[in-house]
């Protein structure tokens, strides 16, 4: 089984990846996010450095995906590539930091590797909205994170809302974010454990 962690920076998915990868025996494939090397770069000046960063995460995402994800039993991945082309590519090229001939490149790019790769059987989003997502990047402490946009992550959320409206890959379980704590709160951790246990084929 395939699980696939969706939702905007800072709304918990690498730690909701860590609790499933342990409650149910999954292996777990987290995000390459330290290992970009245009992200700080990116994050000072979006306009020069999008098309970079995100060939960048597309190649690492494919790499994951046929070599940890396609053909694995149990698996839970942090973020889909699904969302690195139509939420955070899409919304660089809305604003202006990704141009037209860069942004049908990637999409290229994205919609001829996309068929090769293993559709997840359940897709889990975070939904959190724009104080909760600044309250848990900021605990984090990443420095490249600090002066993220408001309305850079409110694009992104707005997005995230348009994908999921429109997935048709797998179920979606929708986690509320701003109300379930599954780090800090250990009743909220076992409620959403329990609830997914029902979804999650042993």
């Amino acid at each position: 089984m395939y699980l696939a962690i969706a939702g905007n920076i800072g709304s918990g998915k690498s730690s909701l990846t860590a609790l499933l990868s342990e409650a149910f025996g999954f292996r777990p494939v987290y995000e390459a996010v330290s290992e970009n090397p245009y992200l700080e770069d990116f994050y000072r000046n979006m306009a020069a450095y999008a098309f970079h960063s995100q060939v960048f995460f597309l190649a690492r995402r494919v790499r994951q995906h046929l070599l940890e994800v396609n053909g694995q039993d149990r698996v839970v991945q942090d973020r889909t590539l699904y969302e690195d082309a139509l939420v955070f590519a899409r919304h660089l090229h809305r604003e202006g930091y990704l141009s037209e001939r860069d942004w049908r490149t990637y999409l290229d790019l994205f919609q001829s590797l996309a068929p090769a790769l293993r559709k997840p059987d359940l897709l889990l989003y975070l939904r959190a909205s724009l104080p909760t997502l600044k309250a848990r990047i900021a605990k984090r402490g990443r420095p490249f994170e600090r002066e993220i946009p408001d309305r850079y992550l409110l694009g992104l959320n707005q997005l995230y809302e348009e994908l999921m409206a429109g997935w048709d890959l797998s179920p979606v379980y929708v986690v509320e974010a701003d109300r379930v704590d599954f780090v800090e709160r250990e009743e909220d951790r076992e409620a959403l454990l329990e609830a997914l246990r029902a979804r999650i084929r042993p």
